[in-house]
């Protein structure tokens, strides 16, 4: 599958997981599962300052990856495969190897980070762990970031991010979908290629006017 058929079927499978685990008496069904939280180790004296630790960690090593990646010879293929799957692959670019690549590592990535959020709240269900505004959320950063370089979904996780919480602080947290749909639809429109799009322009144009 490619292009906009692959984010579809993406979601789809997502929602078929869901269901499974929903029905899997094992892993409590609908009820969900209680988790136990790991032992505090020194240096730290609350979990939730060693959740911070780990999670800033997991953020480092993550940006380092994509960073090695995009400089890399599987970085050069990734964008070539972007550009025109069709092309890389008459041009001997391994598109399938590549996707498959990218799925496990991506997918790796966010299991590491979501696993230390579970602990901490001790409990975990299909609803909440299948839960579409975060696939959408992540989706929604690398776009407006933009997916050129690797800093422009960090940068769209930033602003998206920022603006979720302080929305969910001042008004309600409810109105995040709505400012995540907008948000996207804005920078589909308006700027397709992101935030990292937007600044090239207005480098270029001020380097013209110089």
């Amino acid at each position: 599958m490619r292009g906009i058929f692959f984010s579809i079927a993406t979601i789809a499978l997502a929602i078929i997981i869901e269901t499974a685990v929903t029905n899997w008496r094992f892993l409590g069904g609908a009820a969900g599962i209680q988790l136990q939280r790991p032992p505090v180790t020194a240096p730290f004296d609350s979990y939730v300052k060693m959740l911070f630790f780990v999670q800033a960690l997991l953020v480092v090593i993550a940006i380092a990856t994509t960073r090695t990646i995009q400089n890399s010879r599987i970085g050069r293929g990734l964008q070539a495969l972007r550009d025109d799957e069709l092309a890389a692959e008459c041009t001997g670019v391994p598109t399938l190897r590549l996707k498959l690549l990218a799925c496990a590592i991506s997918g790796a990535l966010i299991s590491a980070g979501g696993a230390p959020a579970a602990m901490y709240l001790q409990y975990a269900n299909p609803e909440t762990a299948f839960n579409l505004n975060y696939s959408v959320s992540v989706l929604a950063m690398s776009l407006i970031g933009g997916t050129a370089h690797w800093i422009g979904p960090v940068l769209g996780a930033i602003l998206l991010g920022t603006t979720q919480q302080l929305l969910a602080v001042t008004i309600s947290s409810e109105i995040n979908v709505l400012v995540l749909g907008i948000m996207l639809v804005l920078f589909v429109i308006v700027a397709p290629k992101g935030l990292i799009g937007l600044m090239r322009q207005f480098s270029m144009r001020a380097g013209g006017q110089k």
